[in-house]
């Protein structure tokens, strides 16, 4: 189970540095959405990291500096490895979410919640990279792992 779990972050993790290249590469072509979008993707990721160790996390739709955004994504991904590594995944973790609402999952949930949400995301902001005339990436599971 570990290293299939380490698999599905080492593919959000590259893949969410794929959608940081091609909006950086495009930086003038992309709107506020787009932005927007990706950021919440990564910090959503920190949240998630935040809640399993009971650290401060960021705010979900907080805006960061463009310049940090593979800084961020590396420090995600490494927080979740470290996490994989030295948890077991079905100890059960209370939280609150960004509502204040109480909640309790399970670590792999919680961990599967955090890739299964940033594939979302991506795909909505694939979307909107099209509309704006930006090819978008090719992100599927399956072509990460092909």
């Amino acid at each position: 189970m570990k290293e299939k779990l380490i698999d599905l972050v080492e593919y959000t993790y590259h893949f969410n540095n794929e959608m940081i290249r091609i909006i950086s590469e495009n930086i003038s072509k992309v709107d506020d959405k787009i932005i927007s979008l990706i950021n919440h993707t990564l910090n959503a990721q920190q949240v998630w990291n935040s809640r399993i160790l009971n650290e401060k996390s960021f705010e979900v739709w907080q805006i960061n500096s463009f310049e940090k955004l593979e800084e961020i994504n590396n420090q995600n991904f490494q927080t979740s490895i470290q996490i994989i590594e030295n948890s077991d995944f079905d100890q059960r973790i209370e939280y609150q979410n960004s509502k204040g609402t109480e909640f309790e999952n399970t670590i792999f949930e919680m961990l599967f919640q955090a890739v299964n949400h940033s594939t979302y995301h991506r795909g909505q902001i694939n979307s909107l990279l099209k509309q704006s005339g930006i090819e978008p990436i090719l992100n599927d599971y399956i072509f990460y792992k092909r």
